[in-house]
């Protein structure tokens, strides 16, 4: 029988977070992770509004206006915040403490079964509930056979001082995109991501938004290293690096036995790669779902958590920017500028609603009508023929640049599998 009430595997802020609110409500909580003490490397941002209204203010490393750059400067209106991840992490791991989390280390070898979850080495860990928080991996998603290449946001990027950073990103202020061709490479398109750390620190980074597969990194190494050059950056040879790969399109976590959540749900928005702050505002209504249900009808709370995690706004949201994202992937790369500064150009209210709004129907369908209201027929069609069709076929790596697209090669070889 099961010994707890919930078994949370990774220990992610999603899955961290999640535990410590499961916890605060008495439900017997234990934390499994294959390495539970093991230091976040990545940065954490989100637009400060997105935040849980309750997080120490403490946990934020710096709060600054943002703007864009497609064709021309644009000013975002809101502030973007980027987490400190080391507070965060002690925060969290405060609430594990506080509320008698277990936190065990281990592995998941195998999905769960009514009985828990089986573990590399043997041994079973059991629960009533159990919830992947294991990143976009899914690890207790149960297999599916190879399919496409998930579309992947890539980046590569260097820590600087901001004196440093002053000649590509204005100080006390986030650089969310920066669509300029400084880097001056041919293919598919990518832009500058320049943000305060706090400390003095800024963080440059070379992004390719979405791409199937992923752009290389060290095609963005190289990339970022140009486009500094063009503006007599010179980082130094111990400037820290970042690293960034996940995919944007991971598929819903449908496994009956387990709940996804964090990225492994997947969070992650396919517009920008942001999944944090939203699951720091849904573990407590997954742990009220939970709560509410347990220890009495197991079958019940895992279906309560669900719908708290993808009520039916929330899915065809998904699925619009989805739609979206298909769009992007088959747009050509000198349309992408163009394609912003149509976005970037729209009222306050419809970029936050696509940006933000994870249960705003309305406001999502009224953004995506405003940008193609304001687009031209050619970005239209653009917009509306891409996004009817089947998700886009890989791109390839190679001559004559990278990122240069075959359609006849891929369908030649889809015809002969």
């Amino acid at each position: 029988m099961p010994t707890d009430d919930v078994l949370v595997v990774g220990g992610g802020p999603a899955g961290r977070a999640v535990a410590v609110e499961c916890a605060a409500r008495g439900l017997r909580t234990t934390l499994l992770d294959p390495a539970p003490d093991r230091p976040w490397r990545a940065t954490y941002a989100a637009w400060a509004d997105e935040l849980p209204p309750a997080l120490p203010a403490e946990l934020v490393a710096a709060r600054t206006p943002g703007r864009a750059l497609a064709q021309t400067e644009h000013r975002l209106g809101w502030e973007y915040a980027v987490l400190d991840v080391p507070a965060l992490r002690r925060h969290l791991d405060a609430g594990l403490a506080r509320t008698g989390v277990e936190v065990r280390s281990g592995r998941a070898t195998t999905g769960p079964d009514p009985h828990g979850v089986r573990l590399t080495g043997g041994g079973v860990a059991r629960a009533r509930v159990v919830i992947d928080a294991g990143g976009h991996r899914q690890p207790l998603r149960p297999a599916t056979r190879p399919g496409r290449p998930p579309a992947e946001q890539t980046a590569y990027g260097l820590v600087v001082d901001e004196d440093t950073a002053a000649a590509v990103a204005a100080p006390g202020t986030a650089l969310f995109m920066d669509w300029r061709h400084d880097h001056g490479e041919p293919g598919w398109p990518t832009f500058l991501y320049a943000v305060p750390l706090g400390g003095g620190a800024v963080l440059l980074e070379e992004t390719s938004l979405a791409r199937r597969p992923g752009l290389p990194l060290p095609v963005l190494r190289r990339r970022l290293l140009a486009r500094l050059a063009r503006h007599g950056v010179s980082p130094g040879p111990d400037a820290p690096e970042e690293r960034v790969r996940f995919p944007v399109d991971g598929a819903r976590h449908r496994d009956p036995a387990a709940i996804g959540f964090g990225s492994a749900a997947p969070l992650v928005h396919p517009a920008t790669g942001f999944s944090v702050a939203t699951a720091l505002r849904l573990a407590p209504r997954v742990a009220d779902a939970l709560a509410a249900r347990l220890p009495g009808s197991p079958a019940a709370a895992r279906a309560a958590a669900r719908h708290a995690v993808w009520p039916r706004a929330a899915r065809v949201v998904h699925l619009l920017r989805r739609r979206g994202l298909e769009s992007l992937l088959r747009m050509p790369p000198a349309d992408v500028p163009a394609f912003f500064e149509v976005f970037f150009g729209l009222p306050p209210r419809h970029r936050w609603a696509y940006l933000t709004g994870r249960e705003d129907l309305t406001g999502t369908i009224g953004a995506m009508n405003a940008l193609f209201g304001r687009a031209g027929w050619l970005l239209r069609g653009r917009l509306v023929g891409p996004a009817l069709l089947p998700p886009a076929l890989p791109w390839t790596r190679g001559s004559p640049g990278p990122g240069e697209y075959r359609p006849a090669e891929w369908a030649a070889r889809r015809y002969k599998r």
